[in-house]
């Protein structure tokens, strides 16, 4: 019996894995997606970060393709506005995000990948990589045990460098890491009621007894104010655990549990708070940072924040530099005005690597420029430009670093991408 075989294989489901597998079966690639939750949209549906950003820059789109297209449709599909690019917040950065409805997000992502002839694997991981006979000899977990498949093109879009991993190419590893968040509603309670005074020196003293952790709610005592303005949201900060493989997620995910039920345990206590209800925003703990390849070429931070034009450059990205660490704080540093920093070809290429691409916030890059690079609509074009070059790699037999970079231009142009 034949193996079953792919030109294409994505690895991860996230914004920029969902992207790479539209563009690549777009592009007549014969492409399979692999994903080991039962949905697609990474931390926009699994982590409660359904405001993806940011698509502009001074006044004018920067990112646009695959994943403005489906932002774009889930918001007509709730008859939300479309964003007026004009309109830009340099100072506050987060205001340019635009908040989508993740439901349907997902619902409209599963067809689009209909629609472009992606093979679909949820509840599906990478178990094995064998470089054999000039592809890859894959072998996954299924539900019902492991199998095997061949693909001539193999697209890590894990977030974590799990294929690079088993591939034994070359990445490094933060330690530590940047501080994960596990996202909730904080509902049944009015703000203007509350004595939020009060509760932020009854917080201050409950650290001080070891009930609850300062980064419970980000930042320190005194944003336990901002976590119940926000009704609760992105803001909370589990620290010191690198979630790169199961054995770190799993501590992740427990350590963000314990976090919202010493937050829950202390808020329900304070008056005003009685009725406190926590919702899960979306199941996962929101991960930063993990491993990142070590590539072809590698955007350092004084590429990222001097706007730097790389002469394969295949998207724009934009946003502060925006470390979250745990003992110094947050080392946010906005762009100079008029500055749009560029990802080469080069930084989604593992260092030599055969047939194989990375895309998403494991980009070849330097720490600072991954706390900017990391964000989703980057994640969302750099995950194009990977599906792009595979289908085109892969119709062509040549290497992704030797595909024509004129054809990977016009691929990415007619499928709405914006490219400097």
């Amino acid at each position: 019996m034949s193996m079953e075989t792919f030109d294409v294989m994505v690895i991860g489901a996230g914004a920029a894995g969902l992207c790479a597998a539209v563009q690549a079966g777009r592009a007549g690639a014969k492409t399979v997606l692999v994903e080991k939750n039962g949905i697609c949209g990474g931390t926009i549906t699994m982590s409660g970060v359904n405001y993806p950003g940011i698509f502009q820059a001074w006044g004018r789109q920067v990112i646009g393709g695959i994943g403005w297209e489906l932002v774009q449709k889930t918001l007509e599909e709730a008859g939300w506005p479309l964003p007026d690019f004009r309109e830009f917040d340099a100072e506050h950065h987060w205001r340019n995000q635009i908040r989508i409805d993740a439901v349907l997000f997902a619902a409209l992502a599963d067809r689009m990948l209909a629609d472009a002839g992606v093979d679909v694997r949820f509840h599906t991981m990478l178990a094995a990589l064998k470089e054999e006979d000039d592809d890859w000899r894959v072998t996954l977990c299924g539900k019902d045990g492991l199998y095997e498949v061949r693909a001539r093109e193999i697209v890590d879009c894990t977030g974590d460098a799990n294929a690079v991993h088993m591939a034994r190419y070359e990445y490094r590893q933060s330690n530590p890491c940047q501080p994960a968040t596990y996202s909730v509603y904080a509902v049944g309670y009015d703000f203007e009621k509350l004595d939020v005074k009060a509760i932020r020196a009854a917080f201050e003293q409950a650290v001080a007894r070891g009930e609850v952790k300062s980064e419970d709610v980000g930042w320190g005592e005194g944003f336990i104010g901002n976590f119940l303005y926000g009704k609760g949201g992105n803001c909370n900060h589990v620290c010191g655990i690198n979630a790169c493989d199961s054995a770190g997620r799993t501590r992740v995910e427990i350590a963000g549990r314990a976090a919202m039920l010493r937050i829950y345990r202390f808020l329900r206590r304070q008056k005003g708070l009685e009725n406190l209800e926590f919702i899960p925003k979306g199941g996962e703990c929101g991960v930063r940072e993990t491993r990142l390849i070590v590539g072809d070429e590698t955007v350092t931070v004084d590429d990222y924040t001097s706007g730097r034009i790389f002469p394969e450059a295949v998207c724009y990205s934009f946003y502060p530099i925006d470390l979250h660490d745990a003992e110094v704080g947050l080392d946010k540093r906005n762009l100079t005005g008029g500055v749009v920093p560029t990802v080469p070809r080069g930084a989604l290429i593992p260092r030599n690597s055969h047939r194989f691409l990375a895309a998403g916030r494991i980009i070849s890059s330097d720490r600072l420029a991954n706390s900017a690079l990391r964000i989703q609509a980057t994640c969302m074009a750099t995950g194009q430009a990977a599906g792009a070059i595979a289908a085109l790699a892969a119709a062509s037999g040549k290497d992704p670093r030797e595909v024509e970079f004129a054809r990977i231009r016009q691929l990415l142009l007619e499928h709405g991408a914006i490219l400097p």
